[in-house]
């Protein structure tokens, strides 16, 4: 990179900062206060100088005052949910403001990359959620707060675990490698995309789900999620941007008096589905019906799942200060959540602490400082519940299998290990597996800049956001779990232990240029150019190994195994460390906007990045858009009348992907436990970012008054370049070395959005507001050399079958299996194509519905959320190996299905991968659900106290069999050329989709809670 310019723009920073000797502009106070229609007073309202970006927030009972300059003529006050009005404020000291109820689609601020944007001036596909508007409850990460709330937005969990991941998809799926998830960015701190939290791999046991990069942010902290869905928007981000952008504003402190905001609740989970398999009773009659006689009759009638299983208590504390003046704005927040999963020994416990602060100086104020900073910790304690166990070895799978006739504890209290048998008692393998994170992040940002002119403005941000993970795994030896060295008896067990820790951090350094002028009143102008460098690193180490065989294992000394590890087997010990080559990213990127007599609007974006993950000979791309818009509602010939705005917008744009290993075009070599260095990958100097084209047609419209608005959007990508780590045989569970390639063919997703909201009735006690949005979704592979496949299932029967393909005229991740076509007489499947395999179905969801709607009456509102989606397809992999039929002749359980079906199925029966379980992913959940009383003002002290309760996953209206359709468990085909037993990253491997094996359930969650302001 370029490091005599990144010096010269960091030398002319400085030199901007030093300026102290600038003109002190004359000001005048003006006061005022802001109300509604009833005349109550709008605390928060925004008062800005037209023409600047002076201005101050409404105190609590509606008052403010700001130091105008004395040309000013015009205050801006606006507030979400109200009409932005301008007042005059020529020869005027005082003023009263009365703001209207309706839309502000056309009257909004937007916040778009690298700055903001009034929402008449927006050309793009933009989506704006603001904090009154998001989903309500208690979540660990801020992504969950627009589930549902963005068309074109598919959010699902990837866990039911407290901290889980989540896969998050705008406008369709395209990712061949990687995770496929947008940028997110905080404050303009674009983040690294990756949790600290070290991957684990444990032997027998499998790999356990990846935690959500986004958990550090405490959710209360936010003002608002701003989504980018078409390139025009997204262009400002050139390499990184393929997969959308989504932008996170932190709340900011407000001038006047010192604010205190509180908010605290208390709730309570339990499973919202179950799988339903065999008790006591029912295990028998099995016994009795397929002749198995009544040996493996215990005598007994437990329920193992239940065994597992709590109802979790969650605690959730927040606080935060704020205020100042116009000059230095502040807000401090502290946040602690404890959540308990409903499984037992799995919790989520977070500390986060943030600081937002904004300081002007010298005389005419021109000169300015914004600080951020986001410090977090969160520890975790993760159950072995695993994505690629073996049918019996993964917590959820013990429990459904356990035979329910089969006592859980001996006579003597003690727990029934079963040595020397496959069933594993799922309460004792609670007991004996202790994995606990932690991980630690801080997100710092400071931004000086200085107003060159009223309409010119430079500014510089600097962020760190350093992150670091530590995870200690232990299992001790007594348990029948082959790996950890168990024979026919106890205390032959030797336990396990494992040590991993892990690093990320990310600096930046941007440099702007913004230029926003109103040029006269016809043509207003908004400019920006900049600069901006990155750099990335990723490193971390573990140690693991089994207890020695010549002392018994590892013993018990009344220690966690991981406390004295180095008493571990020499022979068997493995160390691991890894550093990734830094990655760098340099960028110059430019942006016009321009407004002409508020009807004709267009914008023009270009970046260039060039990042050392590039190949040699690709290492700048060049990322262009342009989009216009064409504002109807104010030509002289458009009558208002039932339609009182109405928007044409349209734009193209090009966007890349460079979610790809650092080092990936670079020859990279291993070194290895036993003192050898290995090949990993092979250098290919013409790799270069993954490409997506896409263009963008949309209308806005605003219709009686205001009350209903809504959008259209139809859009086409097509991604091409797609990057992938190729080997000498295809398909190939494991190859030693990879070469990553840009490969020839194409993913096409389109479709149309649609979003509507309506204020449906607005009375002086009843108000109901209602809100919708639905996508249409088409995906399809074109031009690919040769298929690739991933998709893999596990379990008895199946362990490494690949039951997803990416080829031509098909969805990306189409299931690709047997054709089941019933059974026989004897209770025997019948393939009617043999072995061959077909396509079978489209894991994608086809559509995307969200729903949302508020009531209101007197100090009573009502609000409830719904999501679903439909069209899609879920391989039920749980069904196929681990509650099958074939389990009875192990002593196993079965699902009820087989049980009840009205053909018996013979117990011999093949066990394989087939259409027969793929189910109909359709569903429609009712995601939350909150009624909250208003008490208002307590005395003089508490000001807006609020009591609410709400209720999450209350219920889902589907047909599938699992756990909850709304799940992605991570199948992907493995990582060429990554040993997912070291839990490094695995950012190679394919991912997949829609397929359900035994994962951690969703929960049903009531929640308590108060809030107010001191």
């Amino acid at each position: 990179m370029n490091k005599d310019l990144f010096r010269r723009a960091r030398t002319l920073c400085l030199l901007l900062l030093l300026i102290t000797g600038m003109a002190n502009a004359q000001t005048r106070a003006v006061t005022g206060k802001v109300t509604d229609e009833k005349g109550d007073p709008i605390p928060g309202a925004t008062i800005q100088i037209k023409g600047t970006n002076s201005g101050t927030a409404a105190g609590p009972d509606g008052t403010f005052k700001v130091n105008a300059p004395e040309n000013a003529t015009t205050l801006v006050i606006s507030y979400v949910g109200f009409t932005s009005q301008e007042v005059s404020i020529s020869g005027k000291t005082n003023v009263s403001i009365v703001l209207q109820t309706g839309s502000t689609q056309l009257t909004d601020v937007v916040v778009v990359g690298y700055g903001t944007v009034r929402k008449k001036d927006l050309t793009g596909a933009v989506a704006s959620i603001q904090a009154k508007d998001f989903n309500k409850g208690t979540f660990t990460a801020p992504d969950q707060l627009i589930q549902g709330k963005v068309a074109g937005v598919q959010i699902v969990s990837n866990s039911g675990q407290p901290g889980a991941a989540t896969t998050v998809r705008i406008r369709g799926n395209a990712a061949l490698t990687g995770t496929g998830q947008p940028l997110y960015v905080v404050d303009g701190v674009p983040l690294d995309g990756r949790s600290a939290r070290p991957g684990l791999y444990v032997p027998e046991l499998g790999n356990v789900p990846g935690g959500n990069a986004l958990n550090f942010i405490n959710p209360f902290d936010i003002a608002s999620v701003d989504v980018l869905k078409d390139a025009s928007a997204t262009a400002i981000y050139g390499s990184r941007a393929a997969y959308g952008v989504v932008l996170i504003t932190t709340k900011r402190g407000q001038a006047g008096e010192p604010k205190l905001d509180i908010g605290a609740s208390v709730g309570v989970s339990n499973i919202m589905r179950r799988i339903n398999v065999l008790d006591g009773d029912q295990y028998r009659q099995a016994l009795q019906k397929w002749d198995l006689g009544n040996t493996n009759d215990k005598g007994a009638n437990v329920n193992a799942l239940d065994a597992i299983l709590r109802t979790a208590v969650t605690q959730n504390y927040n606080i935060g200060v704020s205020g100042g003046s116009d000059n230095a704005k502040y807000r401090l927040s502290a946040g602690m959540l404890d959540q308990q999963g409903i499984v037992k020994k799995s919790d989520f416990k977070k500390y986060t602490v943030g600081l937002n602060a904004g300081f002007k100086f010298l005389n005419n104020k021109r000169l300015g400082v914004d600080l951020n900073v986001i410090s977090n910790q969160y520890q975790e304690n993760i159950p072995p519940i695993t994505n690629d166990a073996g049918f019996g070895n993964s917590l959820l799978g013990q429990a459904l299998q356990w035979n329910p006739t089969e006592p859980l504890y001996n006579a003597d209290g003690s727990l029934n290990i079963k040595q020397g048998s496959a069933a594993v008692n799922p309460v004792a393998m609670s007991e004996v597996y202790h994995d606990k994170s932690r991980v630690t992040t801080i997100l710092g940002s400071i931004s000086p800049y200085y107003k060159i002119t009223d309409d010119l403005e430079f500014r510089m941000q600097y962020s760190i956001n350093y992150s670091s993970g530590i995870r200690r795994t232990a299992v001790d030896g007594n348990i029948n779990l082959n790996t950890f060295g168990i024979n026919a008896n106890p205390p032959s067990g030797l336990g396990w232990a494992n040590i991993g820790q892990n690093e990320l951090a990310t600096q930046q350094f941007t440099n702007t240029l913004t230029y926003n002028k109103e040029i006269n009143k016809d043509l207003h102008l908004n400019a920006l150019a900049g600069y901006e460098y990155l750099k990335f690193t990723n490193k971390g180490a573990y140690m693991n190994g089994l207890g020695p065989a010549q002392a018994g294992g590892f013993g018990n000394y009344g220690l966690d195994l991981t406390d004295y590890i180095q008493f571990s087997n020499a022979a068997g010990r493995n160390i691991t460390s890894f550093a990734d080559p830094v990655s760098e990213l340099q960028s110059y990127f430019g942006r016009v906007t321009l407004n002409l007599k508020d009807r004709y609007m267009i914008t023009g974006t270009v970046r260039t990045d060039g990042s050392t993950k590039f190949g040699s000979n690709n290492r700048y791309g060049v990322f262009p858009s342009f989009a216009a818009a064409w504002n109807i509602s104010n030509e002289s010939f458009f009558t208002k009348g039932v339609v009182t705005n109405l928007k044409l917008r349209g734009g193209w744009g090009k966007t890349g992907n460079q979610e790809f290993p650092s080092g990936a075009s670079q020859s990279r070599w291993a070194f290895q436990n036993n003192g050898a260095v290995s090949q990993q990958s092979n250098a290919n100097p013409d790799l270069k970012w993954q490409s997506d084209k896409q263009y963008n047609i949309g209308l806005d419209f605003a219709l009686v008054h205001d009350r209903i608005t809504g959008s259209v959007d139809y859009f086409h990508k097509t991604t091409s370049d797609l990057l992938y780590p190729t080997t000498a045989i295809q398909p190939a569970a494991s190859q030693s070395v990879v070469t990553w390639k840009n490969l020839d063919g194409k993913i096409v997703n389109k479709g149309v959005e649609a979003m509507v909201n309506a204020s449906i009735v607005q009375g002086k006690d009843f108000s109901w507001d209602l809100g919708a949005n639905v996508t249409f979704l088409k995906n399809n592979v074109t031009g690919m050399a040769a298929p690739i496949y991933t998709g893999q299932l596990n379990g008895q029967g199946v362990s490494g079958t690949l039951v997803e393909i990416i080829y031509n005229d098909l969805p990306i991740n189409g299931f690709y299996t047997r054709t089941y076509g019933g059974m026989d007489k004897d209770g025997q499947s019948i393939y009617p194509n043999g072995d061959s395999l077909s396509y079978q179905g489209n894991p994608n969801p086809t559509k995307l519905l969200g729903i949302s709607t508020t009531l209101a009456y007197k100090k009573l509102t009502l609000t409830a959320n719904m999501n679903g989606a439909f069209g899609h397809k879920i391989y039920n992999n749980t069904f196929n190996n681990v509650v099958n039929i074939s389990n009875l002749r192990g002593a196993r359980n079965i699902a009820e299905e087989f049980f009840n079906a009205s053909q018996q199925e013979a117990l011999s029966n093949r066990v394989t991968s087939s259409s027969r379980f793929i189910e109909s992913g359709n569903y429609m959940k009712l995601a939350n659900v909150t009624l909250t009383y208003a008490l208002g003002d307590i005395g003089h002290v508490v000001k807006g106290l609020n009591i609410y309760v709400t209720g999450q996953n209350l219920f889902v209206i589907t047909k599938f069999k699992g756990f909850d359709p709304e799940v992605n468990v991570d199948k992907s085909s493995g990582a060429p050329g990554a040993d997912s037993k070291t839990g490094m990253s695995t950012s190679g491997g394919v991912p997949s989709a829609g397929i359900e094996y035994q994962p951690y359930p969703s929960a049903r969650t009531f929640t308590l809670g108060v809030n107010f302001s001191l």
